[in-house]
């Protein structure tokens, strides 16, 4: 972020992407000033969704 503010004058208007980390920090962030909490799989959850396959 701090790249486009520093470097504004010289990009094109267009949507550039961010890293996923930032991405999702932004949503974090949007969720939490919107009051809404995000639930977190259990390790049971994890493990069952980890244990399919595509095409079963």
């Amino acid at each position: 972020m701090e790249y486009l503010i520093a470097n504004a004058s010289h990009l094109e208007h267009k949507v550039y992407p961010v890293p996923e980390a930032i991405d999702r920090q932004i949503a974090h962030l949007k969720l939490e000033a919107m009051g809404v909490q995000m639930d977190r799989l259990t390790p049971d959850q994890e493990r069952y969704l980890a244990s399919w396959n595509e095409g079963t």
